[in-house]
């Protein structure tokens, strides 16, 4: 097990971003998979998340993580490029007032596409939907390059950053 350091970034919006992004190309469509079985879900993580080294979701059990992406007030949203899937993401609706984009990603032969922009754009404005008070996520140096950047330009502004040492 190897053993790094890692930046982690915190960052919040207070009021619904304005931006418009434009459609990047045809055939995007994006689903809310209700109830989703723990081995789609899984293979969704890990496709995007592998080369990032997600960890949080694999550690738990399937019991766990059922009790977790089957709650009613947890979304997940898979992105789709002509009918296949390329990235999703997941919405934790658990917190009164708040909403916590857990999972936000896209799978490798989806990125530099311009697609992230696009698919962020729809989440922010899908969270926005349910009128929180905040929308909330963190992101970290072993996260896409492109991740912090992005989610600054789309509105989201830094509130707590730390360091810590962790396992890939």
């Amino acid at each position: 097990m190897e053993i790094v350091d890692v930046t982690v970034f915190y960052l919040e919006m207070l009021n619904p971003s304005r931006r418009t992004v434009s459609v990047p190309c045809g055939g995007l469509s994006v689903l809310h998979v209700h109830a989703p079985t723990v081995s789609d879900y899984r293979d969704l993580y890990n496709s995007v998340g592998r080369d990032f080294h997600w960890l949080n979701r694999r550690k738990l059990t399937d019991t766990e993580l059922a009790a977790v992406i089957q709650n009613p007030l947890n979304e997940l949203h898979v992105l789709h490029v002509a009918g296949t899937p390329a990235g999703f993401a997941e919405l934790d609706r658990r917190q009164a007032d708040e909403i916590e984009l857990v999972q936000f990603g896209l799978m490798p032969d989806f990125i530099g596409q311009g697609l992230g922009k696009w698919f962020l754009q729809w989440t922010i404005d899908q969270a926005w939907s349910y009128q929180p008070r905040r929308f909330w996520l963190h992101t970290c140096t072993l996260d896409h390059a492109a991740a912090l950047p992005n989610y600054l330009k789309a509105g989201f502004g830094l509130f707590k950053q730390e360091s810590l040492r962790r396992e890939l």
